[in-house]
């Protein structure tokens, strides 16, 4: 990671920082199944119609979302399906690191035996 230049290490810690706050996480997998409105966005998350308009703007901005327009509706869509991949990744590490946190409780447990 020393090699990389700090302009394009910023790029990186913006890059997750999009992706640091939940709601953004919550539009993220609403679309996994496909592009959606907005409206359709905020009956699969429960957020308010003004909260997911300002994650969708932020989520485009970051390029991780596109826009298409069609009649009267815009439709939100996926721009790079990888961003599943990042979130599985993750999701197996906090699996593996809880499962040991079990392990050592039940280990102490037994001590107490």
């Amino acid at each position: 990671m020393l090699a990389i230049p700090t302009p394009a290490l910023a790029q990186v810690a913006d890059y997750f920082k999009v992706l640091s706050e939940l709601s953004r996480l919550q539009v993220l997998c609403s679309l996994k199944s496909g592009p959606k409105t907005v409206t359709e966005i905020v009956d699969a998350t429960g957020l308010g119609q003004a909260n997911v308009s300002k994650h969708l703007k932020i989520l485009s901005q970051a390029g991780l979302l596109s826009r298409q327009p069609q009649g009267t509706s815009v439709y939100y869509a996926i721009s790079d399906p990888l961003i599943f991949d990042l979130c599985d990744l993750v999701c197996q590490r906090l699996e593996a690191r809880l499962l040991g946190q079990v392990q050592q409780l039940e280990s102490l447990a037994a001590l107490r035996e």
